[in-house]
């Protein structure tokens, strides 16, 4: 192969007309540009210029190397701008969160995507594990965990806090134990979970979500509240999850007298500089949890 900084010098030489100044704007020596030149002509085997003193004039060849490799020396100047470039509202930026954020987050995401169109967004539900494997494996830029991370190599920050809530049928005012022992339990993937820190900090008669009557299994983050609004049994979920909820008048949510909530992490690779079309997104989402989005994204 052609080297192509021989290239770029023959192509300034001819564009110049001078050895001398051709060295200068390459910040090279004289000899240095008619090296470059000979070590073409030795590769080609032919002649590319006719020496005139301090003259030259292309021949056939040169003139036809010159019109060949400047396209090529221009695709590559071109080639290291958009290789150092950064641009903060361009490319894809990859994302996994657990489905609640997620409900809340993406529509807040395609609205930027909306003002930037070279913006790229690809959100992906997953729970925790996959979040954290697929941030560790560079499959995705950035996530949203509600755990701290566990592998050396994912950072974390702290971003907020989402409340879990009861949710039974509509109609349903303060509940006791036995109400919801009658409903039965309309479980999810994170159902024991939720149900262990609300319920657990509110009903002394509760110990797991299993000692209710199963009702019910969803999967779906967004169809969870489905089988509640039909009076089937009652569940505990996320608020994102149930501010998406498109029926709100035919479910009944509880802030129970004991709070309980999930802290929300940011989570991406430790120490790995951030672009900034990631940057961007991550001011986005700290706004559309209603946070100060120019806070440090820097992890622990």
């Amino acid at each position: 192969m052609i080297n192509p900084v021989w290239l770029r010098s023959f192509c300034t030489l001819v564009e110049v007309g001078h050895f001398t100044r051709t060295a200068e704007r390459l910040h090279m020596t004289q000899s240095g540009v008619s090296q470059h030149v000979r070590k073409l002509e030795e590769q080609l085997e032919l002649s590319l210029l006719v020496r005139q003193g301090k003259q030259f004039t292309l021949t056939d060849a040169g003139e036809r190397l010159y019109r060949e490799a400047n396209v090529i020396v221009e695709s590559l100047s071109d080639l290291e701008r958009r290789v150092g470039a950064d641009p903060a509202f361009e490319g894809l930026v990859r994302i996994k969160s657990p489905g609640s954020v997620g409900l809340k987050l993406y529509p807040h995401l395609l609205t930027l995507q909306q003002r930037h169109p070279g913006l790229i967004i690809d959100y992906r539900f997953a729970p925790n594990s996959d979040v954290e494997r697929a941030i560790a494996e560079y499959r995705v830029d950035v996530g949203i965990m509600t755990k701290p991370a566990s592998r050396d190599e994912v950072g974390f920050k702290p971003v907020g806090e989402e409340a879990l809530l009861l949710v039974t049928p509509e109609g349903m005012e303060e509940p006791s134990w036995d109400q919801l022992m009658a409903l039965g339990f309309i479980d999810h993937p994170d159902g024991a979970h939720h149900a262990g820190l609300l319920l657990g900090a509110n009903y002394s008669e509760f110990h797991h979500s299993n000692q209710f009557p199963p009702a019910g299994f969803s999967n779906q983050i967004s169809l969870i509240l489905e089988p509640v609004s039909r009076g089937l049994g009652f569940t505990v979920l996320p608020a994102y999850a149930i501010e998406a909820f498109p029926q709100p008048d035919k479910v009944k949510t509880h802030r129970l007298s004991t709070p309980a909530s999930e802290t929300l992490f940011l989570s991406f690779r430790r120490n790995q500089p951030l672009p900034n079309r990631v940057s961007t997104v991550i001011g986005a989402m700290r706004e559309g949890l209603g946070l100060n989005a120019g806070d440090s994204p820097e992890m622990v």
